[in-house]
């Protein structure tokens, strides 16, 4: 019996469970509780009683003793290994010995199989308690009946076991021992096999700190855990993915993953799995500064594992709960734990976790003003540290001790050669760092030894530590700016491949239908393939109807045929097509609550639903004014996880439809419910795309505006001072006229003002009217969208005095030669939109923010019925890369910079759509680019 197998073999086995009688049945049942067990383990618990039940049944002279005893030891281990995840140790050591008992006695590759599937339970089980020398004694033990049993699947699987733990505290060794074996182990067919290799690369990649070729394997193994049913094998492995992806600093994307973990384990109420998961979203909390949030996780976690508490993970969660502390300020909590941290890493020998306890208590006790408690379990650390040669931690150690001096006035160490205590542990510190090979010196290392040489005078040398903390954090982030853009690469990496999943899922199921259907007709199966082709090739709702309807006629007998399509509040549906006998059949609503609909039951059950009625029977669930029907088969439409509505056949036949039919149909509803999911999906980013690409369009002519008026404002506001101004005068002539002592000089002097107010006014005046005709025709053409005959001259001569405010206020400059007497049949409008784009394009993404540039606007004629627009600036230019997608919808190198990675999208769908024309672009780096329109003189109607 297989270790694991993939969804496709259990599902097929459950099919066949209902069919099977006697011995069969029960090694049916044994089979499918041996590969529910993590799949759903209440489950295969109900399976395995069953089992037990019809056990009772049998005799030796009805089956083999040997078969017998090995359903017995079987089941006992399904019981065991339930016990071991709900971390109930000690009772599954107690089945797992009753079980091995019967394996040893059982002489032939099955027995050596149990064999090994107890040693492997047993070193999870020792994995859980924290026992290191057991675990290893289990999978060697494991890996030495696995080939004796001949059983490759299973050899590989106690070594990858065995491999990653080795890696965990001893990287070179582990990497000698099995790297090339695991390597190969890729380049297999066998499922299994790769995901094993893929675990251990996956935990090496990340030990050695490449994260990207970690989160890569990692993935890879956990689609083959899923798809083999280790679902606590899935959740280990969202959580090391997740932890990669904080070690790149994408916090987002590693509660992504954690998220999904925890999703899978909540479920089955493991507490090593809950709580792993709670414990790696609380680290990510405390690394985004949410220290009460990961404060409350961590508690919770400390509480699922209570039944571990002797585990490494119950001693990791103390050990995040106990920086937090640190963290926090809370300083006596802080100490509490890492003493209960060094209590339980004595007991199991775990160096690791003794070091750091040690440390954290030296770090607490410094804190609360105990130097001397502080200095004592500082220096246990420190020979911990020497001792095991972790040099990471003797630095670690090192520092605090250098802390605890700066802090108190403690008696020198008797070795110090230095001229403070904090300068020797330093200094002892920065010679080590310095000989870990690719080890970069942290900022905070350099920064503490440059406070230290501060605080005895040696200020020159503080200064130069200074300067190469500096460099040392300038370095590290560069390196978390490239951790960032490797995430950023996974995280659309993972998003692609987990729609590749899932389309490769939906085909797998549809491939699994027609496989069925193959055992009974093998050109029936041709057919399908081919219709699926044209269902899912489409993706207009209502062509895909029309097929689904046209096939379904064709393969089955149909005498009524309707989709139902749930409705936005999800609680009622309504058909959305239906047809009986060809004729349409009046759209109808189905409520969710109905107690009759079988379309609602088919909804809520999430199941096929096959209805036979007999002929004196009534059918409560019959449309009003529709033919009687006798058979009646009802499908859900799903596509990942989500109904979109039923799909029901109808015929006026008795016992219409058997298993090749049903089959046959399901199929259908398989193409159906992806083609209209991809439908709407498309339907949905039309819409979204339409809605952007309008708001684009308006916000272009509300800046337009914008500007316009501030232009205006200049002209208008001179022309009402020199007409108050005016006024004025006139006011003041009219009263010397009256009052009979106006003199010659003064009529004179108010004609000269007239004049020069006039002249001042009607300057004024017109440039106000030439903007306001050039806005007012640029407007309305960009709003009308309407073909016109224009002269291209005074087009672009509109286009460009509109936006010669925006270009003058951003410091550039447009440059036109556009000759005259180039007369165009077009859309004017859109012509101005596209232009305008480019010239905003420029001013966005062409020149260095502070720096005047030049844009130039040209005409040419290739032939007499067409205009080549160039359009050029002297700007950074664009990356060759970039030159490829620059057309494309949403790219941007400027997003969340006010780019929308729509601008250059429209002017190429403009172009080539209403103006009938092409739209091409030349760059390099430090260049420049240009665009080039080439529009026909006269659009196509």
């Amino acid at each position: 019996m297989d270790m694991f197998v993939p969804n496709e073999d259990v599902t097929h086995w459950e099919e066949q469970l209902p069919l099977l009688n006697g011995s069969q049945r029960l090694t049916m049942l044994v089979a499918l509780a041996w590969q529910f067990r993590q799949r759903d383990t209440n489950y295969s618990l109900q399976l395995a009683d069953q089992a037990d039940q019809l056990l009772v049944t049998f005799s030796s002279g009805d089956i083999d003793h040997r078969e017998l005893a090995r359903l017995r030891a079987r089941l006992l281990l399904v019981r065991a290994e339930a016990k071991w995840l709900m971390a109930k140790f000690t009772e599954a050591e107690q089945i797992v010995a009753d079980a091995f008992r019967i394996f040893l006695a059982i002489d032939n590759d099955d027995g050596k199989k149990g064999c090994c599937d107890v040693h492997y339970l047993l070193a999870s089980i020792a994995l859980a308690r924290g026992d290191r020398t057991l675990l290893v004694a289990e999978l060697e033990l494991a890996t030495i009946a696995a080939l004796a049993a001949n059983d490759a699947e299973r050899e590989v699987m106690a070594q990858s076991f065995l491999a990653t733990q080795t890696a965990l505290s001893n990287l070179t060794l582990a990497q000698e021992r099995w790297g090339d074996k695991f390597q190969s182990a890729m380049l297999d067919t066998r499922q299994n096999i790769v995901g094993c290799a893929c675990d251990f690369l996956s935990i090496t990649a990340a030990l050695s700190s490449d994260f990207g070729q970690a989160i890569t394997y990692g993935i890879q193994a956990y689609g083959n855990a899923l798809q083999t049913g280790q679902i606590r094998r899935a959740v280990i492995l969202t959580t090391n993915i997740g932890d990669a992806f904080n070690s790149l600093n994408d916090h987002q994307a590693a509660l992504q993953w954690m998220q999904i973990g925890h999703d899978l384990a909540m479920p089955t109420n493991w507490p090593g799995s809950v709580g792993s998961c709670l414990m790696q979203m609380a680290e990510t909390m405390r690394r985004l500064g949410r220290l009460e949030a990961a404060k409350e996780l961590l508690s919770d976690t400390i509480a699922i594992l209570a039944p571990m508490s002797e585990s490494r993970m119950y001693m990791m969660a103390l050990r995040y709960l106990s920086d937090l502390s640190l963290d926090l300020g809370d300083y006596q909590q802080a100490l509490d734990s890492f003493r209960l941290l060094q209590e339980k890493a004595d007991v199991r020998d775990q160096f690791d976790f003794r070091i750091g306890a040690r440390r954290g208590q030296a770090h607490a006790l410094s804190m609360l003003g105990q130097p001397a408690d502080a200095l004592a379990i500082a220096e246990q650390a420190l020979l911990l540290a020497r001792h095991s040669q972790d040099s990471y931690r003797r630095i670690d150690v090192l520092r605090v001790l250098a802390a605890i001096h700066m802090r108190h006035h403690l008696p020198p160490p008797p070795d110090m050669q230095e001229a403070s205590a904090a300068l020797h542990y330093l200094k002892r510190a920065l010679d080590i760092a310095s000989n870990i090979t690719g080890y970069t010196i942290s900022g905070e290392l350099l920064e503490e030894v440059a406070d230290a040489q501060a605080e005895i005078g040696n200020f020159e040398d503080a200064f130069g530590l200074g300067r190469l903390a500096i460099a040392a954090r300038e370095k590290i982030h560069n390196q978390e700016a490239s951790n960032r853009a490797t995430a950023m690469q996974l995280s659309h990496q993972t998003e692609r491949m987990r729609a590749e999943s899932e389309h490769l899922r939906q085909l797998a199921d549809a491939e699994a239908e027609r496989a069925e259907v193959l055992r009974q007709s093998s050109k029936i199966l041709e057919r399908l393939g081919m219709i699926g082709q044209e269902i899912t090739g489409s993706l207009d709702a209502n062509a895909v109807f029309q097929a689904l309807n046209r096939h379904v006629h064709g393969l089955l007998h149909v005498t009524a045929f309707v989709i139902y399509i749930m409705d936005a509040d999800q609680q009622s549906m309504t058909s959305a097509f239906g047809v009986e006998n060809g004729e349409p059949i009046a759209h109808d609503t189905v409520l969710m609550s109905s107690e009759i609909s079988h379309s609602a039951r088919c909804i809520k059950e999430r199941s096929e639903i096959l209805v036979e009625i007999s002929p004196d029977e009534d059918n409560p669930g019959l449309l009003p004014g529709t033919e009687p029907v006798l058979s009646t088969l009802f499908a859900p439409l799903m596509s990942a996880d989500k109904v979109l509505g039923v799909m029901t056949i109808q015929s006026s036949r008795q016992h219409a439809y058997g298993e090749r039919e049903r089959m046959i149909f399901r199929t259908l509803c398989a193409y159906g419910a992806i083609a209209l999911a991809n439908a709407d999906a498309y339907r949905r980013l039309t819409q979204t795309q339409e809605h952007l690409v309008a708001q684009e369009k308006l916000a272009a002519l509300g800046a337009l505006v914008a500007g316009v008026a501030h232009e205006l404002n200049t002209p208008i506001g001179n022309c009402l001072l020199v007409a108050s101004t005016l006024q004025d005068n006139t006011t003041d002539l009219l009263s010397k006229l009256n009052q009979q002592n106006l003199r010659r000089s003064d009529l004179v002097a108010f004609c000269e003002d007239a004049k020069t107010s006039s002249e001042i006014m009607m300057r004024g005046l017109s440039s106000a009217a030439t903007l306001v005709s050039s806005f007012k025709q640029v407007a309305v053409d960009r709003t009308s969208e309407q073909r016109r005959p224009f002269e291209l001259h005074q087009v672009l001569h509109d286009i460009i005095a509109t936006l010669n405010i925006r270009i003058g206020h951003a410091g550039h400059t447009i440059l036109s030669d556009v000759p005259l007497m180039i007369r165009m049949d077009s859309y004017p409008g859109s012509i101005g939109q596209v232009i305008t784009n480019l010239i905003e394009n420029s001013i966005l993404h062409g020149f260095d923010h502070g720096k005047p540039g030049i844009m130039r606007l040209a005409t040419s004629q290739p032939d007499p019925h067409r205009v080549l627009i160039h359009f050029s600036d002297n700007g950074v230019g664009i990356a060759e890369e970039n030159l490829k997608r620059i057309f494309d919808p949403f790219f941007t190198t400027k997003l969340g910079q006010g780019g929308s990675g729509l601008g250059l999208n429209i002017c190429y769908n403009i172009v080539t759509s209403i103006l009938q024309g092409q739209l091409t672009v030349k760059s390099k780096l430090g260049e420049g680019s240009t665009f080039y329109l080439d529009l026909p003189l006269v659009v196509q109607k």
